[in-house]
């Protein structure tokens, strides 16, 4: 018999991302994108404005023209490790993103007996998007996102698709908006005996900037409520402080998770080139997430 706790930890994928996960799996999905999301509590539903909005919430791609591509590594607890890469252009008006993700965990042991391990594999985890939005006026947006889903642990595979659904609306108060999405609506093929369930969500909440220009100062605070439909829900919260649009701080916090809470990270600009990286500690001696970010715009 093979090592039953290690393949109910792989089938929820060190499900650590939420917690009571229920009977749902592909946890992957639930892994940020873009180092300053990570960093400001994984809140990008409210706050990305470029690229990385087609992993969260593909209406806000309306709020920046110009093409993008972005690339993140995510060295996730226990040797999992996670890269993103998207793309983002415009035809006829309309911002379109190209999404990718490759997950693995690689070097999990089977064993039978005490001793040696007797063989090892790996699990890996794929998804490939494309998400657009459209604007109905300048206040309010609305966009889609269907992504290919896979999976393969050991010698069972299987594929399937999701969905995101997502708005924004500027308010008539300035600097103030608020987002809401549905993620990873949809169903996967069977594995083995039987298929995997997405872990889908709902997530809402606003975001309000400061411009302190005397002392070449932005500040984004933001907060959401966020809940998985088969587990517990949370509230997260962000902050910001950038200075001279060169060097931005961060911080969040996400509550009813039992083994983390605060994040952190910083950024670097230069021109249309951006650097950003998060860190995500966790407790229990789990040991922490390091996720790195890099963007260009043009």
């Amino acid at each position: 018999m093979k090592n039953i706790i290690l393949i109910l930890l792989v089938l929820t994928f060190f499900d650590t991302s939420a917690q009571n996960a229920g009977n749902t799996g592909l946890s992957f999905l639930k892994f940020g994108f873009g180092a300053r999301n990570s960093a400001m509590g994984d809140i990008g539903n409210v706050i990305s404005e470029d690229l990385s909005a087609l992993h969260y919430n593909p209406s806000r791609l309306s709020l920046k023209s110009g093409n993008e591509v972005m690339f993140s590594h995510n060295s996730w607890i226990q040797d999992v490790s996670s890269q993103m890469f998207g793309i983002k252009t415009s035809l006829f008006g309309i911002p379109f993103a190209l999404g990718f993700n490759i997950t693995n965990i690689s070097d999990i042991e089977i064993r039978t007996r005490p001793g040696e391990p007797q063989a090892k594999f790996n699990a890996n985890y794929f998804y490939g998007s494309i998400s657009s939005a459209y604007s109905f006026s300048d206040e309010l947006s609305v966009g889609a996102t269907i992504k290919y889903l896979y999976e393969g642990i050991l010698n069972d595979e299987a594929t399937g698709l999701g969905f995101d659904f997502g708005i924004n609306y500027l308010t008539p108060f300035e600097n103030l908006s608020i987002s809401a999405v549905f993620r990873n609506l949809g169903s996967m093929n069977s594995l083995r005996n039987q298929s995997t369930k997405l872990p889908s969500e709902f997530r809402a909440g606003p975001q309000y900037k400061f411009d302190f220009s005397d002392y070449n100062l932005d500040l984004v605070i933001a907060g959401e409520y966020q809940k998985y439909f088969d587990s517990d829900s949370h509230i997260n919260f962000g902050l910001e402080v950038i200075y001279n649009k060169i060097f931005a701080l961060r911080s969040g916090y996400q509550s009813n998770y039992e083994i983390r809470d605060f994040t952190a990270g910083f950024g670097l600009m230069w021109g249309n080139l951006r650097f950003d990286y998060a860190l995500i500690p966790f407790n229990s001696g789990i040991g922490s997430s390091n996720i790195f970010s890099l963007a260009f715009s043009f």
